[in-house]
């Protein structure tokens, strides 16, 4: 019983190993590396939905981050109001 469990341990790391390899070595990513002006125009469509996708993100995380300075303002308000009422 200990044999078969050590056998599949053995063979999960092995296959984990050899697909953590061959993942490395794609490191451009989907668009080849051709110098074609078709590779060109996806890298820059590419690089264009990226930007436009992180510029969203940032204007979520600065709302986000209004709505604590907010939250922040509001309680520090009221722990002056309760400290005062002591």
């Amino acid at each position: 019983m200990l044999s078969q469990i050590t056998k599949r341990s053995i063979t999960r790391t092995s296959f984990i190993r050899n697909f953590s390899i061959s993942r490395i070595a794609m490191t451009e990513g989907a668009i080849p590396q051709g110098s074609d002006a078709f590779a060109e125009k996806e890298r820059a469509v590419e690089n264009l939905y990226i930007r436009k996708h992180e510029a969203e993100q940032l204007k979520e995380l600065k709302k986000k981050l209004e709505q604590q300075k907010e939250t922040i303002e509001k309680l520090e308000k009221e722990l002056e109001q309760s400290s005062h009422k002591e």
